[in-house]
């Protein structure tokens, strides 16, 4: 199965939330970093090729629709030259507003400092911090010039039929419509707020460190979050 969606807009975009409309809508299963950490010890590795310049896209995205979130975001470019039919959609927000969220929750010290010496830390360096291009991270200042840069590069790269920039507040018509699905009577979704995740990671001051606690913890969030995600339908 081909990607027929590529999800460019970064973590804390909303992305959770649009892997699970983009199911909705019949564009999954939905890649997103809840996958890749339910099945760590398959991915994970997967992904050290990817920053190794080794990228085996068809064997990460086996079975998958499309694609939201780290780590697939950092290379959207590559991804839609390789699936050149896919859609790209950048899902965008203020971007105060994104760096007080991954300041708070996946760029935190609390949730890297539970992945330190670990596999996990060393794709997450690769694939959310290394493009920084060694840029302080706690910078205000640098990060949300950073993330407005990144994104317009996006805007001026994907040609105009193809892309879709979004952000979920405006509701399920410009996405079906750029689909080309029709609009469900369900509200959109709307999961993973900056509370649950620190919520859902807290009791062990970030993510689980062991492999198999690591899966475990990710595949039951996923399910969590699904449960949650059209709770308020009618």
């Amino acid at each position: 199965m081909a990607l027929k969606v590529i999800g460019a807009g970064l973590g804390r975009t909303a992305t959770f939330t649009m892997k699970f409309a983009l199911e909705h809508v019949g564009y999954g299963p939905c890649y997103h970093m809840s996958e890749v950490l339910a099945h760590g010890r398959r991915n994970v590795p997967l992904w050290l090729d990817v920053i190794a310049g080794k990228p085996d896209w068809n064997e990460i995205f086996d079975g998958f629709a499309a694609t939201t979130d780290y780590p697939a975001c950092t290379y959207w470019r590559e991804l839609a030259d390789f699936y050149p039919e896919a859609k790209v959609l950048l899902t965008v927000r203020d971007a105060d507003s994104w760096f007080d969220s991954v300041s708070e929750t996946i760029f935190s010290p609390r949730m890297q400092g539970s992945l330190a010496g670990s596999p996990v830390e060393a794709m997450m360096n690769g694939v959310c911090f290394d493009p920084l291009g060694g840029g302080d991270v706690t910078d205000r200042a640098f990060m949300t010039d950073w993330f407005e840069r990144r994104n317009q590069e996006v805007i001026d790269t994907i040609p105009g039929e193809r892309l879709l920039v979004y952000s979920p507040k405006e509701g399920w018509d410009p996405l079906c419509a750029f689909l080309g699905v029709p609009v469900p009577v369900e509200p959109m979704p709307r999961v993973n707020s900056r509370d649950e995740l620190g919520s859902a990671s807290d009791e062990q001051g970030g993510l689980p460190a062991d492999p198999d606690l690591m899966e475990k913890f990710a595949r039951h969030y996923i399910k969590q979050l699904k449960l949650k995600a059209f709770a308020n339908a009618a």
